[in-house]
């Protein structure tokens, strides 16, 4: 192994080129590391000497390309200096504690019932990790577990791309939301084929919309679909106000009444719904570090999944 380059082969200069490759410009690099745009240039110009490579095409005005080898350098980079960032960690922590940061994404309907209980547990067991949280849609959490700016995402098992893996959480499964003076409440359980004519709320957030409306084309009907909201709680309330309304939701609050305190009914669906399961996803290609694996230890602990196949 020829290991005269490792002199000026540095950490430093792999991200500053991985900033530069992820920005598009040597400005916005810059900007990004606080430092000067001909310091930045430089650095990334000695990365390409010793490489003995290009690694851009710069054009003037236009930000830079990667070349075929810069393309392929910036994946392996990326992951020596993950495994570079996971080194410095264990060092902190001595190997007998986990330290550094972890990124965990959730579906904004999930959110208030599954991550206060995964944060409390592993704030816990782990005071010294940095645990930071985002809410989003489906489609935007997909993107950013695939961008590397999440560890590990919740979300439904539903219109996921192949380059996740997941675990099953647990599998919960639709049913009718009414007001308390709609007629249908007095039954114990509703069919489609009732609910199909009836104005409906539609709760408007992939994967939520085709979820609710692929039940309906199913069996073949279409639903009136009256209004469309993108919030979990506002569907509630108008569902609370107006009792000629209906909604069709997964997620069920303990809770029982409206922002306004306003009774909610719930109704089964029968016959039963297909399950809509919530799993704990993160990229394929790629390595969990020791923290995403005891979060995904004690997501396993809480809800009963096969966790055991996270490694």
């Amino acid at each position: 192994m020829d290991l005269s380059v490792w002199g000026n082969l540095s950490f430093r200069r792999l991200a500053h080129f991985v900033a530069v490759a992820e920005t598009g410009t040597i400005s916005a690099a810059a900007e990004l590391l606080f430092m000067s745009q001909s310091a930045v240039s430089e650095s990334v110009s000695e990365l390409e000497r010793t490489l003995g490579t290009p690694l851009f095409i710069r054009r003037r005005g236009r930000g830079v390309t990667l070349t075929p080898t810069g393309s392929e350098l910036l994946e392996r980079a990326k992951l020596l200096l993950d495994e570079a960032a996971e080194l410095d960690h264990l060092a902190r922590g001595r190997g007998q504690e986990l330290v550094g940061p972890l990124a965990v994404g959730c579906f904004v309907t999930l959110a208030a019932t599954v991550l206060p209980r995964l944060l409390a547990e592993f704030e816990a067991r782990h005071p010294k990790v940095t645990f930071d949280f985002v809410e989003g849609s489906q489609d935007a959490l997909q993107q950013q577990l695939l961008d590397g700016r999440l560890d590990l995402a919740v979300m439904y098992d539903m219109d996921l791309t192949a380059d996740l893996d997941r675990v099953v959480l647990y599998e919960p499964r639709a049913y009718a939301l009414f007001g308390e003076g709609h007629h249908l409440v007095a039954q114990p359980t509703v069919t489609l084929e009732q609910l199909a004519p009836e104005p409906l709320v539609l709760f408007d957030t992939a994967p939520s919309t085709s979820y609710a409306m692929s039940l309906f084309e199913r069996r073949g009907l279409r639903p009136n679909v009256r209004y469309r909201t993108h919030s979990y709680e506002l569907t509630r309330s108008i569902i609370a106000r107006n009792h000629k309304l209906y909604a069709i939701l997964v997620q069920r609050p303990p809770n029982k009444l409206s922002y306004e305190g306003l009774p909610i009914i719930e109704r089964e669906v029968e016959p039963p719904l297909p399950p809509c399961p919530v799993i704990l996803a993160w990229p394929r290609h790629g390595r969990l570090s020791p923290r995403a694996r005891a979060l995904a230890a004690i997501a396993q602990e809480q809800y009963g999944s096969a966790a055991e196949q996270v490694t």
